[in-house]
């Protein structure tokens, strides 16, 4: 009897730390994550069976009391693939620069990164060198999670870059509505531009509605 007390003890003693943990993150913890930390996947596991923990996605463990996730695709994808910057429709998207609903993810990845696997959400991997990927990044605290996005103007000149993929008409509507909504930071665009090698094609588009 001593021997099953003191082990239900311990028990309850680490799902407890476990919670803690996970609270200081934010109510987001992965698997690895987790580990390193000290939480062993049984009680992982025996968080999720008490219904105090929710998996996420493969591998992602939710504070099953957490509010609401505002934006769970974005928050997965940042959690899953740290070193991705949330780019092109997503970005227009998290921006409210465009009317699109995106259906997957677009996530911009060095060129030799490796490639992701992710089981949900679905997501577009582009791949970026130099420059191009490093610029116009910008850090949101999206439910205690850090995702990295790149900002309106840089996003803009991503768009004419992969116009062909995304679609012009996606792209001149982002153009518009980011002239009616923000400031018409034509210098920050045309840096960008220049850096995705699009300055040239970009330019009379800018004129136009200038």
């Amino acid at each position: 009897m001593c021997t099953f007390v003191l082990i239900m003890k311990t028990t309850i003693s680490a799902s407890e730390r476990a919670i803690k943990k996970i609270k200081s993150k934010g109510g987001l913890i992965r698997t690895k994550e987790a580990i390193s930390s000290g939480i062993y996947p049984r009680t992982l596991n025996e968080l999720v069976k008490d219904r105090k923990l929710e998996i996420v996605s493969r591998g992602i463990y939710r504070y099953g009391t957490s509010t609401q996730i505002s934006d769970p695709d974005l928050v997965i994808v940042a959690t899953r693939i740290p070193h991705g910057v949330i780019c092109l429709i997503s970005a227009l998207s998290y921006h409210k620069i465009t009317t699109q609903i995106p259906h997957k993810v677009y996530v911009a990845l060095k060129r030799d990164a490796r490639t992701p696997r992710l089981d949900f959400p679905p997501v577009a991997i582009q791949r970026f060198s130099g420059k191009a990927f490093l610029e116009g990044i910008e850090k949101h605290n999206i439910d205690g999670v850090e995702v990295k996005i790149y900002n309106a103007e840089k996003t803009l000149a991503d768009c004419f870059k992969f116009r062909n993929k995304i679609g012009m008409d996606v792209v001149l509507e982002a153009m518009k509505i980011y002239k009616s909504k923000m400031k018409f930071n034509i210098r920050a665009i045309m840096h960008y531009s220049r850096i995705c090698r699009v300055d040239k094609i970009i330019t009379p588009y800018l004129e136009a509605i200038g």
